[in-house]
């Protein structure tokens, strides 16, 4: 009898805290040891020369979501999570909308149906746009106690958002069932105001779409989310954050010991509202909007700084080539009628290996942090999840950090039909990804099959 179902073997490791050699010994799924000159598994794989990194937790990720109206989001199950395992990830958050009068607790039931053609992990967010006492009271603390423990909610978009009465309810209930509130952060009438006088100038093109939402749009909604969260006393994170005005307010929160936690994404450190500017503008269009080069610079420093301390891919994918999607740029559509969101669930990555750990942004410690360890602690994945420990879960990416690429939509795996990074050249790629001790993909290959991946259900949330 063999001692391991696997043996990866000459690991280089890294982990949000250490960098060290040995063999990695997997056994039903898990890491069963580390160490040197393990016996022989019954599947050996040779990691010489390359990195093995806990697998990516893509914590903000949108597919197979139900939407009440417009272009949809053309990746479902199989393709989302195949392209986020060709690009290193091992689990993914995605969300379930509730529609205004509705209960969310049957859409819940729709996506882990759905949720049967995950290739990696996955658990989920609840977001709320109607907390009526039937949902607040009946609906949600039953589905937090099973595991649902995120709860995502909206300042802006008539759709979605909810009041500062309402969000405070929703704060409530997060706190009394182990919960943690998610939040986009715009402030809605200012865009609103914007927006309008835009128009009425006939300034409608994509380029546009950054007049209408400047930093202190986001600015105005983050500093009154803080203020909300710090009356109620319950921990919040403040996705996709794009300013530097931004990174201070939340820096001086954290500061006063307010328990607020902040995301960026690939796309506010990689481009700036000049891409908005051209034919291909629609391709940039995202909310928050981009901003400039020095906003990147503050957002790197805040991720060294941990003053944000999770890098997630905000995927959102709607077909380049359909007129209600993205295409409607090219179809003549006003900024305000083009879908919000980038495709990148398989480049985020990559680029920040590249672009961060390759340029000497931040250090592969940090990387891993990021990327793996701090939404596994933040989101109750821990220590399941999010590092490389004996009796954790076998999730493995190995790394060729050598490698370099150039980005072609031609060679990645969700049905956007594009990608932003196209043409860019990184170096440093994800090669192999293991789930729970299974290879899904090794190379240009896709070995795991719908099914393989599971629902998590995570623990009440605790600050770390």
């Amino acid at each position: 009898m063999t001692a391991a179902d696997c043996v990866v073997r000459n690991a280089r490791i890294a982990t949000a805290t250490d960098l060290f050699t040995a063999d990695i010994a997997i056994r039903d799924g898990r890491i069963s040891a580390l160490g040197t000159d393990l016996p022989r598994g019954e599947e050996e794989i040779d990691a010489t020369g390359m990195l093995v990194l806990p697998g990516g937790i893509d914590s903000h990720c949108h597919f197979d979501q139900q939407r009440e109206s417009g272009a949809g989001f053309t990746d479902d199950f199989e393709t989302a999570t195949t392209a986020a395992a060709f690009g290193g990830n091992t689990c993914v958050m995605g969300f379930v909308p509730q529609f205004k009068g509705h209960g969310i607790k049957d859409l819940v039931a729709d996506y882990h149906e759905r949720g049967r053609k995950a290739l990696i992990d996955y658990s989920v967010h609840m977001y709320i746009a109607d907390p009526s006492p039937a949902v607040v009271d009946d609906e949600l603390p039953g589905l937090m106690r099973a595991g649902h423990r995120s709860l995502k909610i909206f300042m802006a978009y008539a759709s979605s958002m909810i009041s500062d009465y309402q969000i405070l309810k929703v704060l409530t209930v997060a706190k009394e069932n182990g919960g943690l509130v998610v939040v986009h952060a715009e402030n809605n009438d200012m865009i609103r105001w914007m927006t309008e006088r835009l128009e009425k100038e006939g300034k409608t093109s994509t380029a546009c779409h950054a007049l209408a939402k400047p930093a202190i749009v986001e600015r105005e909604a983050v500093s009154r989310m803080i203020a909300l969260a710090e009356l109620a006393d319950q921990p919040i994170q403040i996705f996709h954050v794009s300013s530097a005005e931004v990174v201070e307010v939340i820096r001086d929160a954290q500061a006063r010991g307010v328990k607020v936690y902040a995301e960026t994404c690939p796309q506010y450190l990689a481009f700036t509202a000049a891409d908005l500017d051209g034919a291909d503008g629609a391709r940039y269009l995202c909310s928050p909007a981009l901003r400039s080069a020095s906003d990147q610079d503050a957002l790197w420093q805040a991720i060294r700084a941990n003053v944000i301390g999770v890098v997630s891919s905000d995927h959102a994918p709607f077909r380049i080539d359909d007129s209600s999607g993205k295409g409607g740029g090219t179809h003549g559509l006003p900024f305000s009628k083009i879908p919000n969101g980038m495709p990148g669930i398989e480049t985020r990555l990559p680029y920040l290996f590249s672009e961060g750990v390759g340029k000497g942004r931040i250090s592969l410690q940090q990387f891993v942090a990021v990327t793996a360890t701090n939404p596994a602690k933040l989101f109750g994945l821990y220590p399941r999840k999010g590092s490389i420990a004996v009796g954790m879960d076998a999730d493995l990416t190995i790394w060729n950090p050598s490698l370099t690429r150039r980005v072609a939509y031609a060679n990645l795996h969700d049905r956007s039909g594009y990608s932003p990074f196209e043409g860019m050249t990184l170096t440093g790629w994800p090669i192999r990804t293991i789930v729970r001790g299974r290879t899904i993909t090794a190379g240009d290959m896709r070995e795991g099959a719908p099914g393989w991946g599971k629902f998590l259900p995570r623990e009440a949330f605790s600050a770390f």
